[in-house]
């Protein structure tokens, strides 16, 4: 790891982040336009979405031992410029069949892009700054989103759905080509091999250490209420203050993770950081769960879910010092944060549609009570192990 931080490449890595969420984004903010595109496609439309996640079930792990065993940097030169290409292709509105089979490919170079950007980061930051730069990239996605909603439809309403993915192709190829220029290949050693029996090895590996572990399994707490958070809340905030809150509270998460998270990084570690934001989540849900749809509440429970988004990636080389059980951390992180979105928003949508608000609000507060259970437990194993040594 650099004694001195890279700011400049960080920032670059960032922005090619920000291209790697919009391989969702861009899909997702345009949903509602893709039936006109495809005016037969039915049920199956929501493929579109889907692909990229269902891949990121499948092989988040092995995207952190195939980015560790060809090297990060081609890893991300690589999967910037095949997204580049396939976004672009997309842009022609090709059948449905083979528009599924570009995202089926698009989900291998989000996965190449998000394992690797994030090690390649801790890689290039200071000690000291650590906590500053994973937390700047854990905002990736609601930056994206936030961009993507406020320059992407204004796009596509003036000139259609091919602009906002030529748009995307563009984006991703610039940040191609200035890290291809100023980005230099890490003296890290390389990754396992690549065999079947290796890919279930490192599953085997990931999963029994408390350490390469850990982020994953409080991130799958995370990523199984947020989006279904976000999801029904809606209907709940009364109709002035609703478009206001809901824009507000990705921001109010972004500024408190890259404020107030940073800051308490100073004092104490990551992991503790991720259980006192799951804390506050349960407070601010029980405050909910009093006075639903109350704006001040629903801010309260964004600012706690930014103070567990941005220490669960600076936990990652807090808890493992080398670039390659970084990038199985990584790995791991994309595949519960995946199984978590997949699972989690028709998981919770059936409560609601069961036992009604209350109901969803004492199921999130149980499930980030796991969220602190699984981390304090996973402590206990770390220690045991040092003992042990």
């Amino acid at each position: 790891m650099s004694d001195r931080t890279s700011f400049p490449l960080v920032f670059a890595l960032w922005g090619a982040g920000l291209g790697a969420a919009g391989q969702y984004a861009k899909i997702s903010v345009i949903f509602d336009k893709l039936p006109a595109v495809y005016p037969d496609a039915g049920a199956a439309l929501g493929f579109t979405v889907s692909l990229v996640g269902l891949l990121g079930i499948l092989l988040g792990v092995v995207a952190g031992l195939v980015v560790a065993r060809i090297r990060y940097r081609r890893a991300m030169l690589w999967a910037l410029w095949a997204g580049a290409a396939l976004s672009l292709y997309q842009a022609t509105l090709p059948s449905l069949p083979l528009m599924l089979v570009s995202r089926a490919l698009e989900g291998v170079s989000h996965l190449a892009m998000v394992v690797a950007a994030p090690t390649l980061i801790a890689q290039l930051s200071a000690e000291r700054h650590r906590g500053f730069t994973l937390t700047l990239w854990s905002t990736f996605f609601s930056v994206a989103f936030t961009l993507l909603v406020a320059l992407g439809l204004p796009l596509v309403d003036a000139m259609g759905v091919p602009a906002l993915f030529v748009a995307h192709s563009i984006w991703l190829a610039v940040f191609a080509v200035i890290l291809g220029v100023f980005l230099r290949p890490l003296e890290v050693p390389p990754g396992g091999t690549l065999s079947l029996r290796g890919i279930l090895r490192d599953h085997v590996t990931i999963y029994r250490s408390p350490s390469i572990a850990a982020p994953g399994a409080g991130w799958l707490f995370y990523t199984f209420c947020f989006l279904a958070i976000l999801t029904v809340l809606p209907p709940y905030i009364a109709q002035e203050w609703r478009a206001w809150v809901m824009g507000a509270m990705p921001l109010t998460s972004i500024a408190v993770s890259l404020t107030l998270g940073v800051f308490a990084m100073r004092f104490m570690s990551a992991i503790m950081l991720v259980q006192i934001g799951f804390v506050l989540c349960i407070l601010s849900l029980l405050w909910l769960w009093a006075a639903p749809g109350l704006p001040v509440a629903c801010l309260a429970l964004a600012g706690a879910l930014g103070l567990v988004q941005g220490a669960s990636f600076a936990a990652v080389p807090q808890l493992n010092r080398t670039a390659a059980h970084q990038s199985q951390a990584y790995g791991g992180l994309a595949q519960t944060g995946n199984l978590g979105n997949t699972l989690g928003t028709p998981v919770l949508l059936a409560v609601l549609g069961i036992a009604g608000f209350p109901g969803l609000v004492w199921t999130c507060v149980a499930v980030f009570g796991c969220g602190i259970a699984v981390h304090a437990w996973m402590a206990t194993r770390r220690r045991t192990d040092t003992i042990r040594q």
